[in-house]
């Protein structure tokens, strides 16, 4: 198996102390699109996780919202489960509060314990495929354990 990259080691190294066998998977190619995610798994568009980091207006507390590649986030939704208006937040505080990039936060493994709603159309799937903390690094999993690992409220979160 290839060396991963600090990053990705340390969500391989994170899944395997949770008790999980998913294994990351750096690719050469990028993975920071969810269409470029989907092409490199083999799966369809909707599978793929989006790791999204929104920030609350007035509490500046940081929200992710784990959302199918094939939809949009409709941010007065969201705005309403988290009790104030969200803004989608800047590169600089997603890193600050994840410790990844933006491209390749993976659905765990953050530097702060943060609010998280999960998309219900991944429901309709057996396994999905998250980022592993680089644009270049996923890692295939069953939904059921996206949500055990997240803790996140699964919710609808699309228009």
């Amino acid at each position: 198996m290839a060396t991963l990259s600090s990053s990705a080691q340390k969500i391989q190294d994170l899944l395997t102390s949770l008790g999980y066998d998913y294994i990351v998977i750096e690719h050469a190619e990028s993975t920071r699109t969810a269409q470029e995610a989907a092409d490199r798994a083999g799966c369809e568009l909707g599978q793929i996780v989006k790791s999204l980091i929104f920030k609350g207006k007035q509490s500046n507390k940081p929200i992710l919202v784990l959302t199918s590649g094939a939809n949009r986030v409709d941010e007065k939704r969201i705005s309403e489960y988290a009790g104030e208006t969200i803004g989608k937040a800047d590169a600089d505080f997603a890193r600050a509060v994840t410790g990844f990039a933006i491209g390749g936060v993976p659905p765990i493994g953050h530097v702060e314990k943060i609010e998280t709603y999960l998309d219900e159309d991944f429901l309709q799937y057996q396994t999905v495929w998250a980022a592993a903390g680089t644009p270049n690094a996923i890692f295939e999993l069953k939904t059921e354990d996206l949500q055990k690992m997240t803790d996140g409220k699964v919710a609808r979160v699309k228009p």
